[in-house]
């Protein structure tokens, strides 16, 4: 008499929940970007939140784990996953997709920071560099790839973080502050590589190779984007400037005149300038830098020159202190101008821009006006 054939067990809830990440690891991967993405727009702050960067500091701290790990484990027993315990078998199955999790998390976050930090014509390249290695960071070829590349990731976002923490400790910004930043950057992978050297000192030249190579390459990647001005200058930022026929300081705030049309509500005040006589050109913004930060910023005013093209006219030194949310608000004016087409950069000391904003300026003869009133 044959024995009926054993139905088999149905596979357990951590062997469903893999089946179905290798059957859909498409749309799995584009959710967790998405997700990613979402949690740092729900829970960023300002950049100089304690909360952000202790934030900031777990997500480093747990992929410099995890790919110590990997790099440890390279060329050992495969990994016995049945006999672990429950977490910790989680942990393994789904420790690569938990490290470009965080990755993609940090990339967020410093594409956020650095595009709100300088005007996109001058940091599209960095900016755009930033975001293709965050969709990347989702494909499948990228995951794919060594150790190398992934600690190379990690040197760019440690980078990062310091390359803007750095001046958020130190109040100011600056050459020298960036050139501190740097070094201070690289302790913890260089302190990784000698960690590894104590602990097993035969795989300290294949440390060199996967860990301090990249780094280096990263670090000089930086030193070079800098010399060129495509960093932008984090943690300072820009979020409101605009062209005025007067500002008046008083106990409400900044009066800002001006006489623009309201269906011109791209334009910040005056950006088509009709100057009559005895009128001063106003240049209104509001920058945020954190608290207790004190440095100096540049107003650079320039003319289009139909032989030369962009002439500058004016440099006027600003004093920045950190101020509230909304960010410390200024000015400037000028009186001796001419007609044409005109920009005005807020730059660093180091002539790194924050923000611009252009105008078109022609002369007309006295004529009664009214001008609309903005509060800032």
């Amino acid at each position: 008499m044959t024995q009926p054939e054993a139905i088999p067990a149905p596979p357990g809830g951590i062997h469903r929940l893999k089946l179905y990440y290798e059957r859909n690891e498409r749309s799995v991967t584009v959710l967790s970007f998405v997700a990613g993405f979402l949690f740092d727009i729900v829970t960023l702050g300002r950049i100089d939140s304690w909360l952000s960067i202790g934030q900031q500091i777990l997500y480093l701290v747990v992929i410099a784990t995890a790919l110590t790990q990997m790099f440890l484990e390279q060329g050992g027993p495969q990994l016995e996953l049945d006999k672990m315990f429950f977490f910790k078998r989680w942990y393994y199955q789904y420790r690569t997709a938990i490290v470009h999790f965080l990755f993609g998390s940090l990339l967020n976050l410093y594409t956020i920071f650095f595009f709100k930090s300088s005007s996109l014509l001058v940091s599209f390249s960095f900016l755009a560099f930033l975001v293709l290695l965050l969709v990347a960071n989702e494909s499948k070829r990228f995951k794919s790839l060594g150790l190398p590349f992934k600690f190379g990731m990690l040197s760019l976002c440690v980078l990062s973080f310091f390359a803007y923490v750095v001046p958020i400790l130190v109040g100011s910004i600056g050459l020298l502050v960036f050139l501190s930043s740097m070094p201070v950057g690289c302790l913890p992978l260089i302190g990784l590589g000698w960690w590894i050297r104590a602990r097993a000192p035969q795989l300290f030249p294949q440390a060199r190779k996967q860990i301090h190579l990249p780094l280096s390459l990263v670090l000089l990647g930086f030193f070079v984007l800098y010399y060129f001005r495509v960093i932008p200058p984090v943690p300072l930022s820009i979020p409101f400037i605009g062209v005025y026929h007067s500002v008046e300081r008083t106990e409400q705030g900044y009066r800002l005149g001006h006489e623009r049309p309201q269906w011109r509500f791209w334009h910040n005040g005056d950006q088509d300038f009709v100057a009559r006589p005895g009128d001063k050109v106003y240049v209104f913004f509001r920058i945020f830098s954190p608290t207790r930060f004190s440095d100096q910023v540049l107003m650079r005013w320039y003319w289009k020159d139909g032989a030369r093209g962009w002439t500058l006219q004016d440099s006027i030194p600003i004093k920045t202190v950190g101020a509230c949310e909304q960010g410390f608000r200024s000015y400037g004016f000028k009186s001796n101008y001419q007609a044409g087409a005109w920009k005005v950069q807020i730059e660093t000391t180091d002539a790194r821009e924050i923000g611009r904003v252009y105008f078109d300026l022609q002369t007309g003869p006295e004529w009664p006006r009214s001008f609309e009133i903005d509060i800032e």
